[in-house]
């Protein structure tokens, strides 16, 4: 950041996204919002074309909402939806309740941060074997510089239930001989052999994004609202119950190991 481009910033804004003209017309990425856009497709395509530019298939926007739907667990115990079920434990806004969710859904070992780095590991294994390497030194190359691949394993069990009902929906609608979505599978079969190590769905809806033409920040607000639809039901199944009560804990039940006092400034 230079001052020429702070000077050249100062009282204006050049987008080429969008700019909306009230009292008279809201383009978005070229297309008038209200004619070219919301009067002939739905949300979820016009949410699509304002992040990628695009127009999708009809059998790919089929695929893309059913890897949403298949990962919108409606349980209080994971994670975001924990959140948003405290939320409103302590009768918190909607709103608030359902951003506070969708932050905690972006962690180190779950949701958003693993898909991302495992779309990052198959466009280099793309590449990597486009220039003649096999896919056996593709996969120890990575294990070694990172020990692990990034969608293989799961913290909390060794299968992941979503996976065969996400490849039948891959093969119904003809994409199964894609080339991320076909090394997605011989990476799995390959560290079941010798890692005992099975694929999580971050390797599948990763595989998926990249094989569709998304780039890795595109990919990554699209699949934001992965958990979502799992939040409302637990933020209202809390909303129900006593204020204060969504997995109360005892203080006798807190388990302390550290110094028995402590000299607090």
């Amino acid at each position: 950041m230079s001052l020429q481009d702070l000077l050249a910033a100062e009282n204006n804004l050049t987008t080429h996204m969008g700019k909306a003209f009230l009292s008279e017309r809201v383009v978005l990425r070229g297309l008038d919002l209200h004619h070219d856009l919301a009067n002939q497709h739905s949300w979820f395509v016009v949410h699509l074309y304002a992040i990628t530019g695009r127009f999708f298939e009809p059998k790919q926007l089929t695929l893309l909402e059913y890897l949403w739907s298949c990962t919108s667990y409606p349980d209080a115990s994971i994670w975001p939806n924990n959140t948003a079920a405290l939320a409103a434990s302590v009768r918190s806004t909607a709103s608030l309740a359902m951003a506070a969710g969708l932050v905690t859904s972006e962690a180190s070992l779950f949701g958003l941060r693993p898909l991302k780095r495992a779309f990052d590991f198959f466009y280099r294994a793309n590449q990597a074997k486009q220039a003649g390497q096999s896919l056996t030194q593709i996969i120890e190359d990575e294990l070694q510089a990172n020990g692990m691949i990034y969608g293989y394993g799961r913290p909390l069990a060794s299968l992941d239930e979503r996976i065969p009902h996400t490849l039948k929906q891959i093969q119904d609608l003809g994409f199964a001989n894609g080339s991320s979505v076909k090394m997605a599978l011989a990476v799995n079969d390959y560290l079941i052999q010798h890692k005992q190590k099975a694929m999580n769905i971050a390797a599948l809806d990763a595989a998926v994004g990249l094989d569709f033409g998304f780039s890795a920040e595109q990919f990554h607000l699209y699949m934001n609202l992965i958990v979502y639809a799992g939040q409302p039901p637990c933020y209202l199944d809390a909303l129900q119950r006593p204020q204060g009560s969504f997995f109360p804990v005892r203080c006798s039940s807190v388990v302390y190991n550290g110094r028995a006092k402590r000299a607090w400034e």
